[in-house]
């Protein structure tokens, strides 16, 4: 720019000027033309910098690649047929779509249809609203780790995906070590047995209904809105069935296998004021766990009772037992077990255990969904459902505190 300094010294003259006589409307009318000044100067000099590097810049003649590659006879190219990641992604908008009432073009139909034994939507209407809707793997996979995130208890819990009834064998009697002998010694039978548990089939259910106004939202917004209430539901019913559940109708919960034992050698109580929760009790319950299943186990336990009794108990030095540490994927350390926020413990207990090695849990039909509207009301239903069964495979990967009654 022509005179840029002799302006900007001009003005810059005139506002002390200004300053000096006590004139402050005409210093600012002059401060303000500077920085006006200034922010042209610049837009300029950038201006100036991009043209002159495009006029730098050397230009070839572009190159000519004669395309020689040969596509093997009978193969289809990828383009055409996609792959395992474009058909997710395009079920993963029909679903939502049909969800959402709205139509679905020829591909989502198809691919809708091939997903749902051939249940067929048209326009936008759901022809077997009593059909259940399979949900998208990556959609499930959300489902399922909003769960864990919610109740850490699910995080961990084995499963597999077999249908129908499935058996595993479990350790009832030990029976002794091996024995040393020698060549004319007869070996003894050892009193080792197995028995097994049998993990059936139970539904699990929970009915959502939304206004017509949320289907207006976006897919992406529709599907995290839909799978947090999944989550939050079923995970809610989910974890108090790992933990409490009857067995009956329902998954068996580790609380309730170790209630059942004879003498319930894997169950401490507390009471307070008499029999409080301190130091010796707690080595006692640490203590409990069967060795082999100690690396590994943490603590589950209510917000509540994490820092109203753990959190307060302290050594001869004033110093707490319980250490808080959230790097440790938990709110804190006790005697070295990571400790969880568990909301499915019940109040003023604690849970010693060992999930991945004690627990199994057989999913007979992944999370699907069943739609129904209601046309008067304006929302529409969705039923979250599955089958599955869970029990505990061995007493001794648990130990159970609670609070007498």
């Amino acid at each position: 720019m022509k005179d840029y300094i002799e302006k900007r010294q001009k003005l810059m003259d005139e506002a002390r000027e200004a300053l000096n006589s006590g004139d402050l409307a005409l210093a600012k009318e002059k401060r303000e033309a500077i920085e006006s000044l200034d922010a042209d100067k610049e837009k300029h000099d950038k201006e100036a910098a991009s043209l002159n590097a495009l006029l730098a810049m050397k230009v070839s003649a572009p190159v000519n690649i004669e395309d020689k590659s040969v596509e093997p006879e009978g193969a289809k190219s990828a383009e055409k047929t996609g792959g395992p990641r474009d058909e997710e992604a395009l079920y993963r908008t029909a679903f939502a779509r049909t969800l959402m009432n709205q139509p679905l073009n020829a591909d989502e139909s198809a691919v809708f249809a091939r997903m749902n034994n051939g249940l067929e939507v048209h326009g936008a209407l759901q022809t077997a609203s009593t059909h259940t809707i399979v949900i998208p793997n990556t959609l499930v996979e959300q489902i399922w780790k909003e769960m864990g995130e919610a109740h850490p208890i699910l995080r961990v819990v084995p499963k597999t995906y077999v249908k129908g009834k499935l058996t595993y064998p479990r350790e009832k009697d030990g029976g002794d070590n091996a024995t040393w002998y020698n060549e004319s010694t007869e070996v003894t039978s050892g009193s080792f047995e197995l028995d097994s548990i049998v993990l059936d089939g139970y539904e699990l259910a929970k009915s959502i209904l939304i206004s017509w106004k949320l289907e207006k939202m976006s897919i992406d917004a529709f599907l995290t809105y839909i799978a947090n209430l999944i989550a939050e539901k079923m995970g809610n019913a989910l974890a108090a069935a790992v933990v409490s559940g009857t067995g009956t109708n329902q998954p068996q919960g580790i609380v309730t296998a170790l209630e059942a034992e004879s003498s319930t050698p894997q169950v401490m109580t507390w009471t307070a004021s008499t029999d409080e929760v301190d130091y010796a009790k707690l080595t006692e319950f640490m203590g409990k766990i069967r060795s082999g299943y100690s690396s590994g186990a943490v603590i589950y336990a209510k917000n509540s009772f994490i820092w109203n009794v753990l959190a307060n108990l302290l050594d001869e030095t004033g110093r707490p037992y319980f250490i808080a540490d959230v790097i440790s994927g938990g709110v804190g350390r006790l005697f070295g077990h990571v400790v969880y926020e568990e909301d499915a413990v019940p109040a003023d207990a604690m849970l010693l255990a060992n999930v991945q090695r004690g627990y199994r849990m057989n999913v007979q039909e992944e999370i699907s969904l069943l739609r129904d509207e209601y046309m008067t009301k304006r929302q529409t239903e969705f039923m979250g459902y599955a089958i599955l069964d869970g029990k505990p495979i061995t007493t001794k990967a648990f130990v159970y505190l609670k609070k007498s009654a």
